[in-house]
């Protein structure tokens, strides 16, 4: 354990991935004194490698490693568990023989199911993005209630999963890493957590500085307040200047005194002002009057994995087929992706789904 846990960490040291950062806290405590790295390369979305004392170092997923070193079907089994567990298991290599697993744990903040209830609640569809496992991604979601989860994406596919969420509506992205960034900068709204990377700030619209997921549902509820002021604003300056106008002009027969004129107009823009001050009072925590979302609703998407696409053409095809299909509103492919994402009107079985696409020759690998 201790030899895993030192080059584990010496191969770790030089990287900024929230994983890296806990095997290194680890090290701290048991007080190990790591050696010089060269060469160190972070592999997005697969693992890590560097040399340190004359030694080749690697660490990454179960994929990444085994083309580099043989691991026994034993470790396959217990790192499954593991992944069930909701536990991130990292494979380390060294000179191409395997070491062991370290598995890392991401700890839930206890506000995080509470944002994500309340953003259900606000009628806003959540979906976990993560480059894990999938089995680990759905042991984390679980615990929180998200109830869609698009995992084992590479930090290209995060920004391509956005691209094809945007396709159902305005997407808003909350993330801190620099696999990230792209995913901040293709949504509508990018929003990063204050303790984020600097290029994961710099890519985003909003950032949350006290880095609180309940955060998120408060600037959605500011938003949508200071969207109403506005409108009520604009309904008061326009039926305000709709009489005001004709009536200091006399077509009503009228003539008003030029300071009476002066003080209707400063009276005007006091009422406009006072009504965006109201702002000052809004509660952005306080979810007693957050739009509740209709029984059924944020149900009506489906997502399929589906293997053999390789062009527009074979997009057409699949979508076509499926929007054949009764109960089927819309259908987008997107071969790059593997992905079809259909819109319901109603309830359609997955095994429906899965006949239509099949019969056009291509494979259904799952549908979430």
């Amino acid at each position: 354990e201790a030899e895993l846990l030192f080059w584990a960490s010496a191969l770790e040291q030089k990287s900024e991935h929230p994983l890296a950062k806990a095997i290194l806290a680890r090290a701290a405590e048991e007080k190990q004194s790591l050696p010089e790295t060269e060469s160190f390369t972070a592999l997005p979305g697969n693992g890590l490698t560097a040399t340190a004392e004359g030694h080749s170092l690697l660490a990454g997923n179960l994929t990444f490693t085994e083309k580099r070193a043989l691991i026994a079907p034993l470790w396959r089994e217990k790192t499954s568990s593991l992944a069930e567990e909701g536990k991130t298991p990292l494979f380390f290599v060294r000179d191409g023989q395997f070491l062991g697993v370290i598995a890392v744990a991401d700890t839930v903040k206890a506000e995080s199911a509470r944002a994500i209830e309340q953003l259900k609640n606000m009628g806003v569809r959540v979906v976990m993005l993560t480059g894990d496992n999938e089995r680990t991604a759905k042991a984390i979601a679980g615990r929180v209630g998200v109830d869609e989860v698009i995992a084992g994406v590479l930090p290209g596919g995060k920004e391509e999963a956005v691209r094809a969420l945007g396709t159902r509506g305005k997407v808003m992205m909350v993330g801190d890493g620099l696999n990230d960034a792209p995913a901040l900068t293709r949504a509508d709204i990018g929003v990063a957590i204050g303790a984020g990377t600097d290029v994961a700030l710099d890519a985003a619209d909003m950032v949350l500085m006290k880095s609180r997921l309940t955060d998120v549902p408060a600037a959605i509820r500011l938003s949508r307040a200071t969207l109403r002021i506005i409108h009520q604003n604009l309904f008061w300056a326009f039926f305000y200047n709709l009489i005001g106008i004709p009536l200091a002009a006399g077509l009503f027969g009228l003539t008003l005194d030029t300071m009476f004129r002066a003080a209707a107009m400063s009276l005007s823009s006091f009422c406009v002002v006072s009504n965006a001050l109201r702002l000052n009072w809004f509660r952005l925590f306080d979810a007693k009057r957050d739009k509740k979302r209709k029984q059924g609703e944020g149900n009506m998407t489906k997502i399929l994995q589906v293997e053999g696409m390789m062009c527009t053409h074979c997009e057409a095809r699949v979508q076509k087929a499926l929007e054949a299909l009764a109960g089927v509103k819309s259908a987008r492919a997107d071969h790059a992706a593997g992905t079809a994402t259909v819109e319901l009107t109603a309830p359609v079985a997955d095994e429906t789904l899965k006949a239509a696409v099949e019969a056009q020759e291509y494979t259904v690998t799952g549908i979430r």
